[in-house]
């Protein structure tokens, strides 16, 4: 079957400058893939953010070289087994390109990527509205601008990380969340902060060790009054067997482990295991978010706000109604 392609740089700016214990940034790369096909357009994304090791050059490399050697067919599963299986890596650029074919056979079937999966489109979790780290009076802005959601995602990890919490507290009562992106060194502080986290009634703390301490994770897991999800600790399915015995959960993310048929995959391994499951996001357009959001019934929370904080979204925005991502 005959196709087309183009692909698209974009930076996606945030409204503020967005600061986690890795540092702090104004955006984030995206490359955009428009593939045609039958007089269908689809749409594929992939986030870069600088701490990954892929760059818009290499998702421009892989892409070129994907579609130089395919042979597109219509059969889903062809295409994503080809996909998978072409090269090592590459997981934002597979994830583009995984993307592009789930929304063009949706289309091509007139149908939504989630009913293409066999899936729902109900009942849905709570979607987390994030806020970054940053000064009182900013903090207290974001917790305005996070009234009707459900719950909120408090990034941690740096030196003022009870200031912002007690700040969150006095502002509002919706529940919170906490991601320290491995920001906390010390298993023994970690589990401090965790049970002093646990009396204002967290609902979970997610990364908060270094991912090569597993030593420390595993006295930390057996400990934490809190459940534990791991984020920077699980990139694909593969790395669950590894972590699942000093983890509550894990967070999938479809630039890490390559779109949304190998992020369902991990998902269904999850639940073999009895884990709690976040869908995350990097920093992503509408087009990365609602990719996400196909897999949302099979959740406990989906983390997926990211239009919502970029000042530049390309596309129409997504839907929250009451605290939930509609899709």
């Amino acid at each position: 079957m005959d196709f087309k392609y183009q692909l698209q740089n974009h930076f996606l700016k945030f409204k503020t400058p967005f600061a986690i214990a890795h540092g702090t940034r104004d955006g984030t790369d995206i490359v955009l893939l428009y593939f045609t096909a039958e007089n269908i357009t689809a749409i594929g994304e992939a986030s870069l953010p600088p701490y990954l090791i892929e760059t818009k050059e290499s998702v421009h490399e892989f892409i070129n070289s994907f579609f130089n050697d395919f042979k597109f067919t219509a059969d889903l599963n062809h295409c994503l087994d080809y996909l998978q299986q072409y090269k090592s890596g590459n997981y934002a650029a597979k994830a583009c390109i995984d993307i592009a074919f789930h929304n063009w056979f949706a289309s091509y079937k007139h149908i939504s990527v989630w009913q293409l999966l066999g899936l729902k489109n109900t009942p849905l979790p709570p979607c987390t509205y994030t806020i970054a780290m940053g000064a009182p009076d900013l903090i207290r802005q974001k917790v305005k601008e996070a009234a009707g959601f459900r719950m909120i995602k408090v990034k941690l990890g740096g030196e003022h990380d009870k200031q912002i919490i007690d700040t969150i507290i006095d502002s509002t009562d919706t529940p919170l969340c906490v991601d320290v992106n491995q920001g906390w060194k010390d298993p023994d502080f970690a589990l401090d902060m965790i049970n002093w986290l646990a009396e204002r009634k967290i609902v979970f703390v997610e990364q908060p060790l270094p991912k090569s301490d597993k030593n420390g994770q595993q006295w930390l897991f057996n400990k934490s009054p809190l459940p534990i999800i791991a984020d920077e600790a699980v990139q694909t399915i593969d790395d669950i067997d590894a972590v699942k015995d000093f983890y509550h959960g894990i967070n999938v993310k479809l630039m890490k482990c390559g779109g949304i048929s190998p992020g369902l995959a991990m998902i269904r391994k999850a639940n073999s295991y009895h884990k709690l499951v976040l869908i995350g996001s990097m920093s992503e357009t509408s087009c990365g978010i609602m990719a996400a959001a196909q897999l949302s019934s099979l959740a406990n929370w989906v983390d997926l706000d990211g239009p919502l904080l970029a000042s530049n979204n390309p596309f129409e925005n997504v839907n929250y109604e009451n605290g939930v991502l509609q899709i």
